[in-house]
């Protein structure tokens, strides 16, 4: 583990006004993606979009829960790597696009065939190829990289992560926090657009009757992710989907920056033993950030989270 050097904005030294300004106010729109539909092995697709500058380095984006790849953050991170020198794909979880997806399944924590399939597609073109994920992709890429570490593509480098519910039951019981009620409330009201968009396409598998009786991930994963997805409960989900019983097994050096002043995050999300026995991961621990927060304040609108984690894969490509 070590101890970052970051310290916020004196205006962002609080974790809620650090993880709601971002995304609020932050703008990117410099960033122009193309974008291309990967077809899957189980006959649905991903939308992957693409900022191409013509280099033999990728760094693939795995966003966030209810996010996708126009998020403020996502965009942060594409601009600054073209800028460096690196090319982008920020892809899009099933149902995040902007189009249901063709199969009765939903995103979750677990997916990493999905993450693979992305992968595997990408390493035929790139010498390097490194992944940056935030909040519920940075869990995706960890347990991917370790839970699949043998079938891993050689042309992963490296992973940096950022914000990450390492322990899903640690991080869901910090969103039934009062001081959360926001941003539950906000995730649910999202997600009740994913059930309602799977209601049309199968109504006799998914209904969102009573939905407003959901108050928390515990009962939302409950009634829709477990089922849907072959686990036994909420609990059994959250179990067999975090990355941190899988930390020890990743093969490639691995950055995970999470923040103290993270609302989102508690106990077992700052998986500092479990770091601390396997060499090629790191535990960078920030006393600000906030939740995908790591602002910074400078004429060329980076965020320090981007300046990580271009930092991390310059030495890493020195390394090679």
């Amino acid at each position: 583990m070590i101890h970052s050097d970051y310290r916020a904005p004196l205006w962002f030294r609080n974790g809620h006004v650090h993880t709601i300004y971002p995304t609020l106010f932050r703008k990117v729109d410099s960033v122009v993606y193309q974008r291309q539909r990967l077809e899957t092995p189980d006959q649905d697709f991903l939308d992957l979009d693409w900022s191409i500058i013509g280099s033999d380095s990728l760094a693939i984006i795995s966003h966030g829960l209810e996010g996708n790849s126009h998020r403020a953050y996502v965009k942060g991170m594409v601009r600054t790597l073209n800028q460096e020198g690196i090319d982008a794909l920020a892809w899009n979880y099933r149902g995040c696009s902007g189009e249901p997806n063709r199969r009765f399944r939903l995103y979750h924590n677990g997916a990493i065939d999905d993450l693979h399939t992305v992968v595997d597609y990408a390493a035929s073109s790139y010498k390097n190829i490194f992944l940056i994920g935030f909040s519920m992709g940075g869990n995706m890429t960890l347990l991917y990289l370790g839970k699949q570490a043998q079938t891993v593509p050689g042309a992963v480098k490296g992973s940096v992560t950022f914000s990450v519910p390492c322990d899903l039951t640690a991080s869901s019981i910090a969103l039934e926090r009062t001081a959360n009620t926001l941003y539950m409330k906000r995730f649910l009201k999202m997600l009740h657009e994913k059930v309602k968009a799977k209601q049309i396409q199968f109504p006799q598998h998914i209904d969102d009757h009573h939905y407003d009786k959901l108050k928390t991930f515990r009962d939302f994963d409950g009634r829709y992710t477990a089922p849907i997805h072959g686990f036994e409960s909420a609990e059994d989900y959250w179990e067999k989907c975090s990355c941190r019983p899988w930390l020890k097994q990743i093969k490639v050096p691995s950055l995970i920056v999470n923040s103290l002043d993270d609302p989102f995050l508690e106990g077992g999300c700052y998986p500092v033993k479990e770091c601390a026995g396997n060499p090629n991961t790191t535990l960078e621990i920030t006393r600000d950030g906030g939740h995908v927060g790591f602002v910074a304040l400078n004429q060329c609108g980076r965020y320090w989270s981007e300046e990580r984690a271009v930092t991390f894969i310059r030495h890493r490509q020195f390394s090679l």
